[in-house]
């Protein structure tokens, strides 16, 4: 790239291996200025390091990239964040560009669209994976199928869940008491949002009142 410096990019993923070798292919053209694990290391790295752009998975321990992005955000932290995932449902790819990612890349895909989309969010534009644009494209459609009563859109789990979220339990708390990982919770959190076309936790529990879920 031209320019008098090169673009800076800071790489977040739990898979060092993963990591190391986003490294090698990205050093060419970027500078990459760290490597972190998780989510909350992914924030403090960007607070300390300021990088132009953020290459992040959405799965990680302790605060998935998603999440990352909202606090990166609410931080005035400048960065553009492209997401590299193996998550292939239309659902993720939707949160993650309605939470103001940059760009959304499979992890099978080749590395040449990568570095696509990375130079996109540098030009201050947003790349999204041909594999899943058609259907994404699809769900913002008005007459996509929404319509009727939503909570009968909702699996018993989603309700379930949903219940607790809007009673104050946390995602631990959940997860203990429905026996799943907190990274299945999190799941359900998120497919209830998209399900619901919701944004916040906050409008999750708004929802759960509304619809007599949970009692005020």
């Amino acid at each position: 790239m031209s320019g008098l410096r090169r673009p800076r990019v800071l790489l977040a993923d739990d898979h060092r291996l993963v990591a190391e070798g986003l490294k090698s292919l990205l050093m060419a053209e970027f500078e990459v200025v760290g490597l972190v694990e998780d989510g909350y290391a992914l924030i403090e790295a960007a607070k300390q390091l300021r990088p132009d752009v953020i290459v992040a998975d959405i799965t990680m321990p302790q605060l998935n990239g998603i999440d990352a992005l909202a606090h990166l955000r609410k931080d005035n932290l400048g960065a553009k964040v492209v997401f590299l995932t193996m998550h292939q449902d239309v659902a993720y790819a939707r949160r993650a560009l309605e939470s103001g990612a940059s760009g959304y890349v499979l992890k099978h895909s080749a590395p040449a669209e990568l570095i696509m989309a990375i130079r996109a969010a540098v030009d201050g534009k947003t790349y999204l994976t041909p594999a899943l644009a058609g259907e994404v494209v699809q769900t913002l459609q008005p007459d996509s199928p929404m319509a009727g009563d939503p909570v009968a859109k909702l699996t018993a789990r989603q309700r379930q869940i949903l219940q607790l979220l809007a009673e104050g339990r946390s995602t631990k708390e959940i997860a203990g008491t429905l026996a799943i990982s907190a990274r299945t919770v999190e799941f359900h959190k998120y497919q209830l949002m998209e399900t619901l076309s919701l944004h916040h936790s906050a409008e999750l529990v708004h929802f759960a009142i509304k619809h007599g879920i949970v009692e005020v």
